[in-house]
């Protein structure tokens, strides 16, 4: 299987066309590494470059490009209204395909090690490879700038970088490296210059001031359009989708008596949150991804036709899934089926929000069902993933239980191997279980909300609910019947009970 990562450097120069260009040609040479995009700011005096590849491959582009900025960046005269605290300034690494968020990590950390090694640069690790708590957002890292580091490395024992010496590469300062989720880059310019607003803005909206969650931004001077902008970090658009910012930015907007100039993504955006931003805006009819020409195209070249309900061939969606459970084989099973229960209960649950939010009946709680619809996608989402998880989970068992034991030492492994593989395949289906309770509960909400002839659709979407969190909890605990870790067993079976005790309250409190 094809291992893929994406690398977004983010570098201190977006004024200079030709040192750009040297940093990408550092990069673009290592085999197998694509440059998909790069993107230059003045304002901001910052380059995005995003690269795509195997990991090793991605690593050493990142660790060459690294290498070019040092010898052609220099802070002590830079400018730019975007924080920086390095000529390569920002060094994260994404899982595409195949690759885990943990691999990621460790990745990260080679490459944070070998970036003192080669370069002599300090380097701070951030977000999932953060080695402090207070390190994980960006911001923290970063507060001060290179000037402020510079001085608070002399005195502040906090400030100390995790990889390298307590001092800044004279030129270079220090590069901050990370491991991520797929960041959404994307800034509203507003019809003002006054930077103020901007910034009250900013605060409304980002997480850590109480705003949207998964938001990070921060008001930015655009000297050169005489415009200000709300510059904004989107850490994980399928739970905060980039149309909800747009329309948060503009209502704040319309309290200070300005409005939105245009918006901009900087770098790549997945086609999932366009999607998601034209359906919400355009209020798009029974709207499927299998609609965009794109993914038609990409299905059928692939092999696997990626059917809608106007094809009128429901039962092939179905059929693939249908097939795989009944051969006689373990995987998928009971985990799987649960988790597809769930899953076809959000996909409901959008149905009903989503015809709900567009009849002129519902317009007073239009927002409120959207709010749904978004959060219904993100559940469908996972629950869909957790159907291979599950039947990958209990593969693992299998394949412990078929290690040979030979002598004492190899049975003593094969033993630890099952053990540990059967405690995975018992957290996947809690997982389920604790997402589809919740979607119970939040289905529930929706009582009051949507239109009376969706009701039966909402009832029938709670049923989905209700089996797939007793299927997820009964496959846990036919699991914890061969654990020999007493105290993992019992704090496990009472989430069980802390779950169900949950499903009957929401249950009662639906009929009351």
């Amino acid at each position: 299987m094809k291992r893929l990562i994406e690398c977004v450097p983010n570098f201190s120069e977006g004024r200079d066309a030709a040192k750009v260009d040297a940093i990408v040609a550092a990069m673009s040479s290592v085999p197998g590494v694509h440059v998909l995009d790069r993107e230059m700011d003045a304002d901001h005096n910052r380059s995005v470059v995003t690269l795509a590849g195997e990991p090793d491959a991605v690593a050493e582009a990142a660790l060459l490009g690294t290498g070019k900025a040092m010898e052609l960046i220099d802070l002590t005269k830079h400018k730019g209204a975007h924080p920086r605290v390095g000529a390569t300034d920002v060094l994260p690494f994404i899982p595409i395909d195949g690759v885990t968020i943990e691999d990621c990590v460790a990745l990260a950390r080679l490459v944070g090690n070998e970036i003192w090694k080669r370069y002599r640069i300090p380097v701070f690790f951030y977000e999932a490879a953060a080695t402090r708590p207070e390190r994980v957002n960006l911001e923290n890292v970063r507060r001060g700038q290179f000037e402020g580091l510079r001085e608070e490395f002399k005195k502040n024992h906090d400030r100390q970088p995790d990889v390298g010496e307590p001092k800044l590469h004279p030129t270079a300062g220090v590069t901050v490296v990370g491991a991520r989720k797929f960041l959404i880059a994307y800034n509203v310019n507003l019809n003002t210059s006054d930077i103020s607003i901007a910034n009250k803005i900013a605060k409304a909206i980002r997480f850590s001031s109480g705003g949207l969650r998964y938001v990070k931004s921060m008001g930015v001077e655009l000297k050169a359009r005489n415009l200000a902008q709300v510059s904004i970090n989107l850490t994980d658009f399928e739970q905060t989708p980039i149309h909800r910012v747009y329309e948060m930015v503009k209502r704040e907007a319309e309290r200070y008596g300005v409005m939105p100039a245009g918006s901009e993504i900087v770098g790549l955006v997945p086609k999932k949150a366009i999607e998601m931003a034209a359906d919400f805006f355009l209020q798009l009819e029974d709207f499927s991804p299998a609609q965009v020409f794109e993914n038609k195209l990409a299905a059928a070249l692939s092999g696997a036709p990626l059917e809608t309900a106007k094809d009128g061939k429901l039962a092939g969606l179905a059929r693939p899934f249908l097939d795989a459970v009944a051969t006689p084989s373990a995987t998928p099973g009971g985990g799987s089926v649960s988790a597809f229960a769930g899953a076809l209960a959000a996909a409901l649950g959008q149905m009903v929000a989503e015809l709900s939010r567009k009849k002129k009946s519902q317009a007073g709680f239009a927002d409120q069902l959207s709010a749904a619809l978004d959060e219904m996608r993100r559940i469908a989402d996972e629950l869909a993933e957790a159907i291979d998880r599950d039947a990958a989970s209990y593969d693992a068992v299998m394949a412990a239980f078929k290690l040979s034991q030979g002598d004492a030492k190899e049975t003593l492994q094969r033993e630890e191997a099952i053990q540990k593989a059967t405690k995975g395949a018992s957290e996947v289906p809690l997982q389920v279980a604790e997402r589809a309770v919740a979607l119970f509960e939040r289905l529930g909400q929706l009582d009051a909300i949507v239109a009376a002839s969706m009701r039966s659709d909402l009832q029938v979407a709670r049923l989905m609910a209700e089996a797939g969190t007793r299927g997820a909890l009964a496959n846990v605990e036919i699991n914890l019947e061969g654990l020999t870790d007493a105290a993992y067993v019992a704090s496990t079976r009472l989430k069980i009970a802390a779950l169900r005790e949950r499903l009957g309250n929401a249950a009662r409190a639906t009929k009351a």
